[in-house]
């Protein structure tokens, strides 16, 4: 539901209408915030939910239902194992929740995918980073000659919510599904690394629109912590798993603190995104990028990707103001 502070009225769907407030403002809103009913699923979209409903052994059936649906029968899992990989550095700057996954299709061809619910911050370069170090850490140590560059395929696969892709932010397309190819002719030129990003914000679709697998797993992700029951159109037994793990009575204490302060952050991350983008708006990129240093303390590389300026730019700004300081 959202909250009008002018009208005192909860209206529609269970989300908040975030903007930049007061301290008194915000506090007011936590206080409403913990008074209202909790929903009956969790959000598979915050770092927790995602982690629960696709992160353990237990459930990787429907991890593995919704990548093949991801591949649309250009491939078929039939079994992946949960690599201990983990990326220095990657949850204490962005927050991001990373999944390192051996798949082994149905005719035993193995293959990597590593499969993010990431932030905005950096982006393409980011996964760019990420696939060519899944490939980096295939090489042996020794004996480079005998392996002769004998590289499985590897695949990242991104889930961007509440943000558009860097670059295309007028777009409608909520599936880029990246490859290598000749820029001239289309032709691709490396099938074996790829890059699968959703853009949730551009998935529409209504319940008479949902044709394929992917559509469903795509519309549960979006909307599934606003439903109150499992959904005829969903009664499939891999859906019906998927909603008694996303029951929030279910949780234990522990769990609900550990959901309630992941959907937290999600609602501020969403109120910084909104407070930046009005901001962009309404004033030059140099008085933006000086509240963003001032008024919510990001890194400068956030700011960079927020703000949509470079760097040194933001650098420089810091700069002026620390002297001015």
């Amino acid at each position: 539901m959202q909250f009008h502070p002018k009208d005192n009225k909860f209206n529609g769907h269970y989300s908040l209408d975030f903007g930049y407030k007061s301290d008194n403002a915000y506090l007011w809103e936590q206080l409403i915030l913990e008074q209202m009913e909790k929903p009956r699923y969790i959000d598979p979209t915050t770092d927790y939910g995602f982690k629960r409903i696709f992160g353990s052994e237990v459930n990787k059936d429907l991890l593995i239902a919704f990548l093949n649906g991801l591949f649309r029968g250009r491939k078929t899992i039939q079994d992946l194992v949960y690599n201990k990989n983990e990326h220095v550095g990657e949850a204490e700057e962005t927050g991001a929740v990373i999944f390192d996954l051996t798949c082994t299709a149905d005719n035993g061809e193995q293959f990597i995918i590593e499969v993010q619910r990431s932030t905005q911050v950096n982006l393409k370069r980011r996964m760019l980073y990420y696939g060519s170090k899944l490939i980096a850490d295939q090489a042996p140590k020794g004996k480079r000659r005998e392996w002769n560059y004998g590289i499985s395929e590897v695949y990242v696969i991104v889930l961007m919510d509440g943000f558009a892709m860097p670059d295309e932010e007028n777009g409608t397309n909520f599936l880029h599904d990246i490859c290598l190819c000749n820029r001239d002719t289309g032709t691709i030129f490396y099938e074996d690394l790829g890059f699968i990003y959703l853009e949730l914000i551009n998935f529409v679709k209504v319940e008479a629109d949902l044709e394929s697998d992917l559509d469903r797993w795509l519309y549960v992700l979006k909307y599934m912590s606003t439903m109150d029951k499992l959904p005829v159109y969903l009664r499939k037994p891999i859906f019906e798993k998927l909603f008694e793990i996303a029951e929030y009575s279910k949780l234990s204490k522990e769990e609900r603190e550990m959901y309630d302060v992941s959907l937290k952050r999600k609602w501020d991350n969403k109120a910084i995104l909104d407070y930046a983008r009005q901001e962009g708006v309404e004033k030059g990129k140099m008085e933006v990028v000086e509240n963003l240093i001032a008024k919510l303390g990001l890194s400068d590389e956030q700011i960079m990707d927020i703000a949509e300026v470079s760097l040194d730019f933001v650098k420089k700004v810091r700069g002026n103001l620390s002297k001015k300081k």
